[in-house]
């Protein structure tokens, strides 16, 4: 017993540990970004005024070169960076206190691969609420989720967005489309093959569906009556507090699947909620679906369901942020 009291208040000395040192990290890199962004402003300033060229600027990398010999990321192109850094988010009054709350090789990241003002404010957030590293960050634009987010509009999702804050965007929706290419699936596989596989790759899988997500069971046994039925994955998501139900199938979408996620999601509510959790949620993932039957399927149906396609290979972004230009359009019309 006493082994076990030491080990707890152990643990509570080593969370003040690690809390302070993320405290610690958070303000350095607070600092690191705000000499950036000084650095960028008077440099902006200069130039713009006409008062320095590029040349003015190389020398002053040179300058700096020599009175700090071992700092990095003050060369000619990083001066440069600093200056487009500053003038990109300097009169954004929603995005400029952001910026400082995530690394400077994030914002690097960001800057160089977003196009739009909400683009940047999106993966801000997102890296912010995620604690996204580099290579997270890396994985999400070029799996183009900014547009995958946006396009991704259902019953289901207007039914979660209801029950929580606003403030929690950019994790507030479900997606109409999932990116699974990293699970290396030969060309043709089975259901128990694409299940095994994203359990291997679990970090993966929950870095694509949301960090909010926790990992409950495969196979996830309930039993009504005398019988027992098996829900192919069973997650919890704080942001939405509530389980989530996976069904995965390897063809197209067809409407009785919705009938037996509707099963699940009431035998969850009945039997395994709990009394301060909201509704149960269902995912069915199929390869490809035809939306008008998608339409019809949903038209009538009560439980929050999102039909999900996934794909097992990097979307492609352009098709999409077309596809988004032209929705955005279509509605600026109106």
């Amino acid at each position: 017993m006493n082994n076990v009291i030491e080990k707890n208040e152990f643990d509570e000395v080593v969370s003040i540990i690690e809390t302070r040192k993320r405290n610690a990290y958070v303000k350095v890199n607070e600092e690191l970004i705000n000499m950036y962004w000084d650095v960028g402003k008077y440099v902006s300033e200069k130039v713009n005024n006409s008062l320095w060229g590029s040349k003015i600027v190389q020398k002053l990398a040179d300058y700096i070169k020599t009175k700090y010999p071992n700092l990095s990321g003050f060369d000619r192109t990083g001066i440069y960076r600093m200056k487009q850094f500053y003038e990109m988010y300097y009169d954004d009054e929603i995005v400029a206190p952001l910026v400082r709350q995530i690394s400077w090789s994030n914002n690097l990241l960001i800057m160089s691969r977003t196009k739009s003002n909400k683009e940047r404010e999106f993966y801000i957030k997102m890296c912010i609420k995620n604690h996204y590293k580099k290579r997270e960050l890396d994985r999400q634009i070029s799996s183009a989720y900014y547009e995958r987010y946006m396009l991704s509009s259902n019953k289901a999702n207007e039914g979660i967005i209801s029950t929580i804050d606003e403030d929690d965007y950019p994790n507030t929706k479900l997606l109409d489309t999932y990116s699974l290419e990293f699970l290396d699936l030969p060309n043709e596989f089975k259901e128990k093959d694409l299940k095994e596989a994203l359990i291997h790759n679990m970090k993966n899988f929950i870095l694509e569906i949301g960090k909010d997500f926790t990992f409950i069971g495969e196979e996830y046994c309930i039993r009504v009556g005398d019988e027992d039925f098996f829900i192919d994955l069973l997650m919890f998501n704080r942001s939405i507090n509530c389980l989530v139900a996976f069904e995965l199938k390897i063809g197209k979408f067809k409407p009785e699947y919705l009938s037996k996620m509707n099963f699940y999601l009431e035998a969850l509510d009945r039997q395994v909620k709990q009394k301060d959790e909201n509704p149960s949620v269902g995912i069915i993932l199929c390869s490809s679906k035809n939306n008008e039957v998608v339409e019809y399927s949903m038209s009538r149906n009560l439980s929050p369901t999102m039909i999900s396609n996934y794909t097992l290979k990097l979307p492609d972004k352009k098709i999409l942020e077309k596809k988004l230009k032209e929705i955005k359009e279509l509605l600026d019309n109106h």
